[in-house]
């Protein structure tokens, strides 16, 4: 037995292109909070990375009750990265000649 996806609309696809829209839509997500399961495939997985801007997505275990980690959307939402900014050397240039009179 597949695993499942938990699916969850958290930004409204009203100003986005038709085709986001229809997306969401055959996802089976009509209103902003709303969650549903679907079959973990290929193709759902493709619908949701499509539009994975407007969805919060969980991967559901085999058994009832049961989740695992949540998608590398979700960490990447929730996880700050931060990096040390780098100092780069200043470059010199040539110095410019000014033209005469």
């Amino acid at each position: 037995m597949p695993g499942k996806l938990r699916v969850t609309l958290i930004k409204s696809p009203i100003s986005h292109t038709r085709e986001t829209r229809a997306t969401v839509l055959a996802l089976g997500l009509h209103r902003i909070g709303q969650t549903i399961e679907v079959v973990d495939n290929d193709q759902v997985r493709g619908m949701t990375r499509a539009v994975r801007f407007l969805l919060k997505t969980e991967q559901i275990g085999e058994t009832a009750g049961t989740e695992t980690a949540p998608s590398a959307t979700a960490r990447a939402a929730t996880a700050p990265t931060k990096t040390a900014p780098t100092k780069t050397a200043p470059t010199k240039t040539a110095p410019t000649k000014k033209a005469s009179k």
